[in-house]
């Protein structure tokens, strides 16, 4: 199998307009990946027209009509409560305005699908509750968008259902998402195949050790919480990047942790307690 070129970057961890996307499927850890790359179809989160990405830039109108049907209200009620709750990053609202929630939950569940809740999706894992995905996504965009307002290339470690890959296409040029299970990335790959996001790519195998093929990125969110953070997702931090992800103390307690990587070092600050899986290695 080809090995896939490394995509030029700038400093921040974004490609460079002369560069193009690695080739995939890539080979990781010895598993072949079946990630994916299609064609891009914009939506929006305030109009049914077909605006583009210019209208993730406009803060989310609560009950516009997006073109997606019934759910719209819906998810326009849930966007509500978010910034009732203290989040205000209009582009983060946009974008979980824009995202079909109930799309990547069983059929069973989906009339709980815009509640603030966490749902299994199955292999003993859940879809976090949307006000957890759009706290982290707003402490990943804080200081590191360009001049476009989306932040670069994104490595997102724990796929699960798809659901928070999808909102952070809205958000980022690119979004690499690793899932070290086999089912999940099976069903993920299918949730998003209708989306048809040019953005996202599915990668199957141990996200502890992250992607280096990609690196270095522009930030890094995890879905899972270990005693530590795996040395190869800070060495694959680009220089000014953002991580976001849960850590667990001695008792099992988790919080969220932002570390940056600055020219004096890594800074890292400790924030609110949340509740996540475990941080596991290997593959299953």
């Amino acid at each position: 199998m080809k090995t896939p070129s490394k995509p030029p970057l700038d400093s921040a961890g974004k490609l460079s307009s002369a560069g193009s996307r690695p080739a995939f499927p890539v080979q990781l850890n010895g598993v072949k990946s079946n990630s994916f790359a299609i064609k891009k179809v914009a939506v929006s989160a305030s109009s049914s027209s077909a605006a583009g990405q210019n209208d993730l830039k406009k803060p989310f109108q609560p009950g516009a009509s997006d073109g997606f049907g019934l759910d719209s209200a819906v998810r326009a009620r849930m966007v509500r409560r978010l910034a009732e709750q203290g989040l205000h990053d209009a582009q983060v609202l946009a974008a979980m305005g824009a995202v079909q929630r109930h799309h990547f939950v069983d059929t069973a569940l989906a009339g709980m699908a815009y509640e603030d809740t966490s749902l299994p999706i199955g292999f003993g894992q859940t879809i976090s509750k949307p006000n957890v995905v759009a706290r982290m996504l707003e402490l990943l965009r804080h200081g590191l968008t360009d001049a476009s307002g989306r932040l670069g290339r994104v490595l997102e470690i724990g796929t699960g259902c798809g659901y928070q890959a999808a909102v952070l296409s809205h958000l980022a040029t690119e979004v690499y998402s690793m899932e070290r299970l086999r089912g999940l990335h099976d069903k993920a790959r299918e949730n998003l195949r209708t989306l048809r996001l040019a953005n996202v790519h599915l990668l199957f195998g141990d996200g502890m050790h992250g992607f280096a093929k990609g690196a270095p990125y522009a930030a890094i969110i995890a879905a899972a919480g270990g005693e530590a953070i795996p040395p190869a997702w800070t060495g694959q931090l680009a220089m000014g990047g953002r991580l976001v992800a849960p850590l667990q103390d001695a008792s099992g307690a988790q919080a969220l942790v932002v570390i940056d990587r600055t020219p004096q070092g890594i800074r890292q600050t400790l924030l609110e307690a949340v509740h996540f899986v475990p941080l596991k290695s290997g593959i299953g």
